[in-house]
Formats: C-alpha cells, structure tokens, sequence
C-alpha cells in the first residue's frame, strides 16, 4: 500500500502476471510449468538436428571447459540441453526457474545453429535458421527476465512464436 494515498501499488520490480493456457484443475506454475518445458523441448530438438546435420553427435557428458572444436561445442550445447530439460523435470514448478531453464535450452540451440550454419559453406537458408535461432533465445531471455519471471502472458507468447519460427526455420535449411 502506498502510504500516501493507502492505494495498493505494485513494486517496480514485481511483474504484472497473466497466464495463459490454463488447464482446468492445474496450478498456474504448473501451466507455466509446460509451457516453459514444451518450449524447452523444442530448442532441445533443434540443437540436437543442427549438431547431427554437422555430422557432429558429441557425447553431451564430455564437458570441455573452452571448446574450441565443433564436437566439444556440440557436446556442450547438447549438455545444456539436457541439463534444462533435467531440472524442469524435477522440483516443484517455479515460473522464473522453469523460464530460466527454457532460455538455457535455447541458448545451447544458438551454438549449435551456429556449428550448422558453419557446415558445409552455410547459404540463406542456413543463415535464415541462424538468426531465428537467435531470436528465439532472445525472447526466452525476455520471458525469463527481470520483466517477465517467467510469468508474463505476452513474453511467453512472444516466446512460443519466436521457438516455431526457429523450428520452420532450421527444418527449411534442412535440421531435421
């Protein structure tokens, strides 16, 4: 409440929350819950085409500090993917975690969008996959953030968007 007025007023740093794809009879968090899992899926898919369309299926469990090699980035990558595909299958559901997770997913699909791009000379399409790989994890990156916590209805929606046109995308330059 404001002391001024005895107004309630939201903190700067607290979000205002709408949800959306509710199931009857499921929590909030447990809808974000899927929604942050099912786009994390996804980038997970995509990272793990890119890396066999470069012909680079590492072993997600070698961990190499700085790679350098685009097997010890695809390990990494699919690692990362793996990892926020682990902790959403796990825990109770918290939004801004679950939101953490799905930006962690789709930042590993970056690097290996990367990798894919760098095979076998690139082109437009490969390029195209790219960039809308990188405006995917982008807009998980805004989900997840400060203004969103992984709540925000119009982030995550962003967000959804952003993961199918990565996926049209990588499938058009041939990840599948």
């Amino acid at each position: 409440m404001s002391e001024v007025t005895g107004d309630e007023q939201q903190s700067p740093t607290q979000p205002e929350f709408a949800v959306t794809r509710e199931t009857p009879g499921a929590s909030t968090e447990e809808a974000l819950r899927r929604t942050h899992a099912a786009r994390a899926r996804s980038a997970a898919a995509r990272t793990t085409a890119a890396c066999r369309y470069a012909g680079v299926e590492a072993d997600p469990a070698v961990v190499v500090a700085v790679p350098k090699e685009a097997a010890a980035k695809a390990a990494n990558a699919l690692r990362l993917s793996a990892d926020a595909l682990a902790a959403l299958a796990g825990g109770a559901p918290d939004p801004a975690a679950d939101g953490r997770q799905a930006r962690n997913a789709a930042a590993a699909a970056v690097l290996a969008a990367q990798i894919a791009q760098s095979h076998k000379g690139g082109g437009q399409l490969a390029e195209a996959a790219y960039r809308a790989a990188l405006l995917a994890s982008q807009a998980a990156g805004k989900a997840a953030g400060r203004d969103g916590w992984g709540a925000n209805a119009a982030f995550n929606a962003e967000a959804d968007a952003a993961e199918s046109a990565a996926v049209a995308a990588a499938e058009a330059a041939g990840w599948r």
